[in-house]
Formats: C-alpha cells, sequence, structure tokens
C-alpha cells in the first residue's frame, strides 16, 4: 500500500529514503510501545502489558501463537526473525518431495502464490481495473446496456467501473510521474547550482546547515534541502539517489500497473480463470531482498513478533508467537484467486490470526474471497486488515476485502485497522489513511515505526500497513495468554478496550477539523494494557460462573 504525501515525504514513506540500522546491537527506539499516561505519547502500552500479565501470574499457552503474513514476502535470514519464523515439521527442506502430501512441495517456511513451478516470480503486475478492462473490452466496447441480453448487465458494469476507474487513475499516475520528472530536473539543476556557486563538489548535511557564502540566492538553495537531509541522508547524492529511485518507481506504475498489454499470469502458469484451483505456486517466500513486497512484508513481521529475547534491534509486539509467510500480494494489485488460497492456506497450516496489510478498490471475484473468510472463521481464525492509504471514507468508496459478506452480513472474524501517529493533537490519524465511521473498526499506531527490513536492518515505514500488523500482534498477545478466546471474542475485546479519543483532527483528504471519535467504529486508539485487563476480568468471570 503507497501513501499520499508530498514528493519528499513520499519518497521517504517509501522506504527508499528511510535510515539504515545496519546491525544494530542494541534495542532501537519504537514509540508504538510506548505508554499514553506515561510517556504522553499515543503508543498501546506494551511493556505497561506485560508488566500487567506478570502481576496477574498469567502464563503463556503451550505452544506458540501461529500468525501467518499475507504479504509480499519475508526475509528468512533476518536475525531478529529467525526465531519466530514458521517451520513446516513434515517437510524436509529442499528434497523437491511434497512429504506432508498437501499439493505444495518444500513449503518449509510458507508458500508463495505468485511464483511459477520453475522458481520464477511475479513481482509487479496490473491494478485491478486494469485488468479488468483489459479483460472485458474485447466484448463490450462500444456496446452501451440497451444492447445487451439482461444475463451480461452485470458484466457490462462492472466494465464501465473498471474502465472509468482506470481511465481517472491512469491519468493521475501519468500526472504524478510528470510532475516528479519536472522536480526532479529543477532540483538537479538547484544542486548544480549549488555545487558551482559554492565551488565544492560534494555537499553534506552540514554544509546546508551553514552554507559557506552570503549569497542570498544560494543561502535560500542551501535551505531548500537541508531538512530533507537533516537526520537521514549524508550527501545530496545519497539524497537524489532516493529521488531518482522514486522516480522510476513512478514510472513502473505506468510499465506494469496500468499498462493494458501486461500480463505476468503465464509466469505463474496457472489457470486464471478457474477460481478453484489452489495447487500453483513455489516455496519461495523470500522472492528478493531489494524487493519491494520482501521489504513489506519483513516489516510486517517484524512489528509482529520481532524477538523480544535478543537484545537485538527491535522488539515484536507478541512474545511467544510463530510467524508464517504466504506471499501473495505483487506490487500492484492482488489477485481475488491467491488472495482466497493464501488465506486457505494459513488456515490450513493451523494459523491462529492471519495479517493482511493489502487492498483495493475493486473486487470482481468477491465471492471466492468470501468463501475463504467463511472458511477461516468455521475454522475460528481471526482476520485483521488494513483501511487503506488513500485518504478516502470508506464508507461510501468500499475497500477490498471488505467488512461485510456479499450477503451484507457482517464478517464476525475479520477487523479493519486505520493508521494513527504519535501525538495527541490535530496530527493524531495519519495524514494518508483512510477512515470510515462503520467500515473501520479502530486505528492504530502506523507512522514511523521502526521494524525490520531485509539483510539484517531496521528502517521506519508508514502506513494502515504497518497499523494491521500492531493489532495482529496484540491479539497474538491475548490469545497466547488467554487461549480459549474466540475470534468474536478477539475482535470484541481489541475494540472495547480502544482508548476514546475526541481530538480536534485534520480529516485526511482535506484541512477540515473533526473529532478523531468520528473517524472510525470505537473512535479509539488501540491499548494493549487496557485489552489484557479486560481480557483477565471477562476470563475470571467465566471461570466464577461456568
Amino acid at each position: 500500500m503507497k501513501q499520499c504525501f508530498s514528493r519528499v515525504a513520499l519518497v521517504l514513506a517509501s522506504g527508499l529514503c528511510a535510515p539504515s540500522l545496519v546491525g544494530a546491537q542494541a534495542v532501537q527506539p519504537q514509540w508504538h510501545h510506548l505508554d499514553p499516561a506515561t510517556d504522553h505519547v499515543m503508543g498501546i502500552s506494551t511493556e505497561r502489558a506485560y508488566a500487567l500479565l506478570r502481576q496477574l501470574g498469567r502464563r503463556p499457552s503451550l505452544h506458540p501463537v501461529l500468525v501467518a503474513v499475507l504479504d509480499g514476502g519475508i526475509d528468512t535470514a533476518h536475525a531478529d526473525l529467525r526465531r519466530v519464523l514458521w517451520h513446516n515439521p513434515q517437510e524436509v527442506p529442499g528434497n523437491g518431495q511434497d512429504d506432508e502430501h498437501d499439493g505444495y512441495v518444500d513449503d518449509v517456511y510458507g508458500w508463495n502464490f505468485l511464483g511459477g513451478a520453475d522458481g520464477r516470480n511475479v513481482f509487479f503486475t496490473q491494478k485491478e481495473e486494469t485488468r479488468v478492462y483489459a479483460r472485458l473490452r474485447p466484448y463490450f466496447e462500444g456496446k452501451t446496456l440497451a444492447s445487451l441480453p439482461t444475463r451480461e448487465h452485470a458484466a457490462f458494469r462492472l466494465y464501465e467501473q473498471a474502465q472509468q476507474r482506470y481511465t481517472r487513475e491512469r491519468a493521475k499516475a501519468e500526472a504524478r510521474y510528470q510532475a516528479d520528472s519536472r522536480q526532479l530536473r529543477a532540483d538537479e539543476a538547484n544542486v548544480t547550482r549549488l555545487r558551482q556557486g559554492l565551488g565544492l563538489a560534494v555537499l553534506d548535511s552540514a554544509t546546508l546547515h551553514h552554507p559557506p557564502t552570503m549569497d542570498t540566492a544560494l543561502v535560500r538553495l542551501a535551505g531548500l534541502y537541508y531538512p530533507d537531509l537533516r537526520g537521514r541522508l549524508a550527501t545530496t547524492d545519497s539524497l537524489f539517489s532516493r529521488y531518482r529511485a522514486y522516480n522510476q518507481e513512478l514510472h513502473r506504475q505506468l510499465d506494469y500497473q496500468y499498462n493494458l498489454a501486461y500480463d505476468p499470469t503465464p509466469l505463474v502458469g496457472d489457470h486464471p480463470a478457474d477460481l478453484a484451483e489452489r495447487h500453483y505456486g513455489n516455496p519461495r517466500v523470500q522472492a528478493g531482498l531489494h524487493d519491494h513486497g520482501t521489504q513489506h512484508g519483513t516489516h510486517c513481521a517484524g512489528l509482529i513478533g520481532a524477538d523480544r529475547t535478543n537484545g537485538l534491534g527491535v522488539q515484536g509486539v507478541a512474545d511467544y508467537v510463530r510467524v508464517l509467510s504466504v506471499r501473495a500480494i505483487p506490487e500492484g494489485d492482488e489477485r481475488d484467486k491467491d488472495v482466497a488460497n493464501a488465506i486457505r492456506y494459513a488456515v490450513d497450516q493451523e494459523a491462529q490470526i492471519i495479517s493482511m496489510s493489502f487492498g483495493k478498490y475493486l473486487s470482481p471475484d468477491k465471492a471466492v474471497v468470501d468463501e475463504a473468510i467463511r472458511y477461516a472463521e468455521r475454522k475460528g481464525v481471526l482476520l485483521v486488515h488494513a483501511a487503506g492509504n488513500d485518504r478516502l471514507n470508506i464508507d461510501t468508496t468500499p475497500q477490498y476485502p471488505t467488512g461485510r459478506y456479499l450477503d451484507g452480513r457482517v464478517i464476525p472474524n475479520l477487523l479493519t485497522v486505520g493508521a494513527s501517529a504519535r501525538t495527541n493533537d490535530a496530527q493524531l490519524v495519519a495524514s494518508f489513511s483512510n477512515y470510515g465511521r462503520q467500515t473501520v473498526d479502530v486505528f492504530a499506531p502506523g507512522v514511523e515505526l521502526v521494524s525490520t527490513w531485509p539483510g539484517n536492518e531496521y528502517r521506519p515505514d508508514s502506513g494502515t500497513s504497518m497499523a494491521t500488523p500492531v493489532v495482529a500482534g496484540m491479539a497474538a498477545v491475548l490469545k497466547t495468554y488467554f487461549p480459549q478466546l474466540t475470534p468474536a471474542d478477539l475482535k470484541r475485546l481489541l475494540l472495547a478496550s480502544a482508548v476514546p479519543c475526541h481530538t480536534r483532527v485534520r480529516r485526511p483528504g482535506s484541512q477540515q477539523l473533526v473529532e478523531f471519535a468520528t473517524l472510525s467504529r470505537t473512535g479509539g486508539v488501540v491499548n494493549l494494557y487496557q485489552a489484557v485487563r479486560l481480557a483477565n476480568a471477562e476470563v475470571a468471570a467465566r471461570a466464577a460462573h461456568p
């Protein structure tokens, strides 16, 4: 999921500009673990919650809680994740055989539904509107609803919806790329002028902070770039390498996401129209260290369960957990078929919680996803889903998977999460977060959260994608210490324990001030301490009155 910020903030949020904390031996600051009362930061009170569990004498369950991360892959060699990764006890690594006879060969760490049997992988794909428009255009272009038989009306309406969205979003993507390219050229010209004017080949943050010149024009130019270097990057060269990488990312959107002719499905080798097909892909859950999907998935995995005992890097929310990687989310839009299969695979591996940091605005095969969610519901699995990063009210613009089945029934085991920031002021709601009084259940920390990054690194990232694993980790803590809780119990307790906030905030996508409480069903920010307190009281009451 991509955020919607200013140009510089977009580059930073994309991960292209984030500071690398390579080989960190001390635990890095993670504000989302802090406590609102004692630290005056809108964190989830992680340490206070664990202190309460110790005080109550609560012990973890006999077996670690399994949390599946449906994402773009995980770096399975990361030092802060190795101990907590799920290992399939029934598979012999690398023997090329399906030892457990379930149709998935060598699925030692999980499964990759974005790969071919030959080991190759899909990294980029189309947006859903592009896929649908490309598929249906040969049948419906130039036709009207009145000219078609009734049996084709639903497909024609889908075609029109996809065409309109594709045309609009493709134009936006083209405009973003062109504007960023113009800005990049202007920035390069400015830095060249600075180098020549100052007589320096290298411009670092110290030089830009106090440029050795009395030329006011050069001082002004230096002031433009100093804030982007301060505390992040050493020189303008490193900054501009990130600017160029971000520009290339924008161009890739045109090459892949909004390219009607692009089709990566032959690489996977499945039959896209066969929604019942399940056994395709490969076991490569770590598709590539520099792939955006692996970066994203690794970051999410660390927020859930990065090793809390090894004194390295970061600490996950959950202390007794195993993380299962299911690769199904490319850069672009996920296929409904892959999402459904990923959910089923996670459930079959006995995951108790599924973290889903993805979403889209068109779901032509929602029925197959609904059926997979029903399967998870029957098996007692909680799904935690990101609200999205487009500053939209998803009460009126649905973001999929939605919180209701096609028949209108509320999905009892799915929880939708928006992103909040660290200060209880007008910036409490993340500027990029989707919201919705009826469709977003709760908010959770999701701005500049430090977590694991491929290659034994640690970086901050932002998004409802980050808020979601925070909540998944909280659910895992509750399930660890109160194993009798059902998915409906977990959802209810997480929502009931959210701390209500009536702070006036800027509604995402506007300057209008609204009460934070109006942006979600609970009107609050999750809090692990309060969730543990409520869970303990409820479990104790059940025991007293069986």
